[in-house]
């Protein structure tokens, strides 16, 4: 028989809400799908709420990335936050993320006809997203997939692509910093 860790049960154990949700943004093609947990600010009706049953724990910390809530929730705390860190892990993967960029791109469609205009000011950010996501990120196989799949299937978006998969490093890196990834 083989022992399974902790973390693994619990991912086992999560609610199907968290599938859900993820389902949802991956199909719906959400590029930039903001994920947080919820808190309840002081002065609003949740706020009162929670006072009244006793459930407020502190302030709000200001920060929806942190992995921080301020009141005792119905779910258990642990399942709670392993559903969030099993949203966020999926969504924000390179697989995942690229997945939805060009499902988006399939699908986006310019409202007018205009041309492409190149400005000599857009290639530094060009050259640093080649350098740091299609030559030093762990993501290299989905930046350069995208990267051709845009130049030749929907050149006027390939601003835009380039541009969602920055935002797909900036999100990454910033939940690296709680080490979800």
């Amino acid at each position: 028989m083989r022992l399974v860790s902790n973390r693994c049960l619990w991912a086992l154990k999560l609610p199907s809400i968290f599938e859900r949700q993820i389902k949802f943004i991956q199909e719906s093609g959400i590029v930039t799908a903001m994920v947080g947990l919820l808190n309840a600010p002081r002065g609003t009706k949740l706020y009162q709420r929670l006072v009244k049953e006793n459930r407020l724990l502190k302030d709000i910390t200001g920060d929806n990335t942190d992995f921080s809530i301020n009141f005792i929730p119905k779910m258990d705390y642990q399942t709670l936050i392993e559903g969030y860190k099993k949203i966020v892990n999926t969504i924000y993967s390179p697989k995942q993320y690229y997945e939805r960029v060009k499902r988006f791109l399939k699908e986006y469609k310019l409202m007018q006809k205009r041309t492409f205009h190149f400005h000599i000011s857009d290639l530094e950010p060009l050259f640093k997203s080649i350098l740091f996501l299609g030559i030093m990120g762990k993501e290299r196989f989905h930046y350069w997939k995208l990267f051709f799949w845009s130049l030749f299937r929907r050149p006027r978006l390939f601003p835009l692509a380039i541009t969602f998969a920055i935002y797909g490093f900036h999100f990454r890196k910033v939940f690296e910093n709680y080490q979800v990834f």
